[in-house]
């Protein structure tokens, strides 16, 4: 089995002859210490016998120490812990001892499982699909790259589920955006790149997490066409800007005419009502000066003292220009009696 990163210290299983040798070493360092102590050998019965322990207790100590083994797992990663070949349990981050001394004693009996830890890395990855040639539904053959952001939240299933995680991703993307694609025109592409990323992840989110893997984030990279395409494609885009272009001059020169015109006629309104309300004034004023000549002529009928007041009035006005004529009537102002009288 693959690990995505060899766990912190590692344990390994030693052999009889690393013991063997650790008991060498032992019986080395055991007859030092018997030459330094008592000096030459003289019993040789003591001498092996001393000799014996000290490799059997230089041995021990020695396979002790070497088996001694602990493991560390890191933040970024989670560990499998299998027992001769079992899952037993998911580690976190942490520092985990092993079982203590060798797998097997001196006669050949085992005295603890085999334990194995994989370690699976649960940082936040990102998958490249390079290169795609895929079909359109109008017959376009067109060159896609999508990048796939992801992480691994169940390490159990990522290494039970399938065989290689990453390998199954890139195959469950790559088959959902060609499917997606397939089924586009390619102005459906160019005018809406959103809906690719959104098939992807509608279609491989599901099955992605049954393998213990969730996507993130899947985005189209890259969009490449053939050449005489990209030719064609260029010259579609530059009439669709000019005739957007002049779609704007033309909405530019209706509004203006359109606003011209408004102005025109709230002028002529504007005209209308101004000659409106001045004839209306001058009705008024007419009326009000009828009103006024009709309220002096019933006066004067009333009092002919203020008519014959007013035409003095007048006569004073005229005789300023000396250039007048004035002829007055006196008969109708006689008396009754005609004795000439006012």
């Amino acid at each position: 089995m693959t690990m995505d990163r060899p766990p912190t210290n590692a344990p390994r299983q030693y052999s009889r002859a690393s013991l063997a040798l650790a008991a060498v070493v032992g019986v080395l360092i055991g007859g030092l210490v018997l030459v330094l102590v008592i000096g030459p050998v003289r019993d040789v019965f003591i001498a092996t016998t001393a000799l014996g322990a000290a490799a059997v207790l230089g041995g021990f100590l020695a396979g002790d120490k070497i088996m001694r083994k602990e493991v560390i797992i890191y933040d970024t990663h989670r560990g499998l812990w299998y027992e001769d070949g079992v899952l037993k349990r998911v580690l976190t981050a942490g520092r985990y001892e092993l079982p203590r001394g060798p797998e097997f004693n001196w006669r050949g009996k085992r005295r603890h499982p085999k334990v194995e830890i994989v370690t699976v890395d649960v940082r936040e990855r990102e998958l490249t699909i390079k290169g795609q040639e895929i079909l359109t539904s109008d017959k376009v053959a067109i060159r896609v790259s999508i990048i796939v952001q992801f992480r691994v939240v169940d390490p159990r299933a990522a290494l039970h589920e399938v065989e290689n995680y990453t390998e199954r991703l890139y195959s469950d993307v790559q088959l959902a955006a060609r499917r997606s694609l397939a089924s586009m025109p390619l102005e459906q592409i160019l005018t809406n790149r959103n809906q690719l990323s959104e098939d992807i992840l509608r279609d491989v989110m599901e099955i992605a997490a049954r393998y213990g893997v969730s996507i993130l984030r899947a985005d189209v990279k890259d969009l490449i066409f053939p050449g005489n395409l990209q030719e064609i494609m260029n010259k579609v885009l530059a009439a669709e800007r000019m005739a957007e272009a002049q779609l704007v001059e033309a909405r530019t020169k209706a509004q203006t005419q359109q606003i011209e015109s408004a102005a025109y006629v709230a002028a002529q309104r504007a005209t209308a009502e101004a000659a409106a309300e001045a004839v209306r004034i001058k009705t008024e004023a007419e009326v009000r000066a009828l009103k006024e000549t009709e309220s002096s002529a019933a006066a004067y009928s009333a009092n002919p003292a203020l008519l014959r007041l007013r035409e003095l009035e007048t006569l004073r006005e005229l005789a300023r220009n000396a250039n007048a004529r004035i002829y007055i009537g006196f008969d109708k102002h006689l008396t009754p009696e005609g004795d000439g009288r006012p």
